[in-house]
């Protein structure tokens, strides 16, 4: 694997800056019962990291203290971390928002019996990979027989109300290109994808999310490893528009890595690029009364892929159409 890529650039992005700060992501734990090919943080089953309870505590200390909107778990499979119930219920008790990025897949393993209910009792938004509709093209990238399992988990979701009009629990979906290829136009997708899934499955849910592959980690040693790498950079930089700055991810979020050190992005996580390009890493501990409203984001050319045609965040297209 190549863990460091030919594509760090200072040079060429725009200069951003932090907005209003209204949501905490957090890697709780990089174990994951999957082993997706494009998986930006290296994700596995083998993985073992994982969040502290004194980090947790910090994370709880945070959303008080900073009045944070959302707290976006993440992972690997965030649930299979021991303290991600007692986590999401703080959160709910204190009026925070909660997102959970599931697999899907992890419903249907052993000893996660009640995890649907307990999502949904907790009004926790579900946000799911799903990177087709179509069998062979979700097992060819993330492993065989995950599509079936992604079905029964969302079936799950559905039958706890997840993503159906007569409820407020909302199950959005996440979709990945195949290869080094820009998402198609969002709108159009989630169309498509909701005819298929209720016509072949009966199975509903709100938006469809469209993300961009990100050239690090993973994906990116696949790139370098198929000479892919020079003209997906080149694709991401001539797709890259400057309306999409105003709205991209890292001008309202934090990353948090599972040891509690805090990033301008997960991307940027991955890549261990430290909060503001501080020299030394920021531990979220210090941020805790801290405002950082206005800081420098640091940026690279990986971050074109969040400003390339439609753009792409954790919310999905920065713009409905190209």
């Amino acid at each position: 694997m190549h863990d460091t890529l030919p594509l760090l650039s200072k040079i060429g992005f725009p200069t951003i800056r932090r907005d209003h700060l209204n949501t905490l992501q957090i890697n709780i734990g990089l174990k994951c019962n999957q082993q997706c090919f494009h998986c930006h943080v290296n994700a596995s089953p083998k993985r073992t990291e994982m969040m502290s309870i004194d980090t947790i505590e910090a994370v709880k200390s945070f959303l008080i203290t900073q009045k944070i909107e959302t707290l976006d778990i993440t992972g690997g499979a965030p649930e299979l971390h021991p303290e991600f119930k007692s986590l999401v219920q703080f959160a709910r008790e204190h009026n925070v928002h909660v997102i959970d990025r599931c697999n899907l897949t992890i419903l249907e393993e052993e000893g996660m019996d009640g995890l649907a209910a307990f999502l949904a009792d907790h009004e926790v938004e579900v946000i799911a990979s799903l990177p087709c509709y179509e069998m062979e093209n979700v097992d060819r990238q993330r492993g065989a027989g995950v599509f079936e399992k992604s079905i029964m988990g969302l079936k799950q979701l559905n039958h706890v109300g997840y993503g159906r009009a007569d409820t407020d629990l909302t199950l959005n979906l996440v979709f990945n290109p195949q290869g080094p290829a820009l998402p198609p136009a969002q709108a159009d997708l989630e169309c498509a994808y909701k005819k298929e899934l209720i016509q072949r499955y009966g199975i509903e849910f709100n938006q469809l999310f469209t993300l961009c592959n990100m050239p690090i980690k993973r994906f990116g040693s696949t790139l370098v490893s198929n000479n892919d790498l020079e003209g997906y950079m080149a694709l991401l930089k001539q797709s890259h528009r400057n309306e999409n700055l105003e709205n991209v991810m890292c001008r309202h979020l934090i990353s948090i890595d599972w040891q509690g050190y805090v990033y301008d992005c997960d991307f940027n996580q991955m890549l261990n690029l430290n909060l503001g390009d501080n020299i030394n890493p920021v531990h979220l501990s210090e941020l805790i009364d801290t405002d950082i409203e206005g800081d420098v984001i640091a940026v690279r050319d990986h971050c074109y892929g969040c400003t390339a045609g439609q753009g792409s965040s954790c919310g999905g297209a920065l713009q409905q159409e190209v």
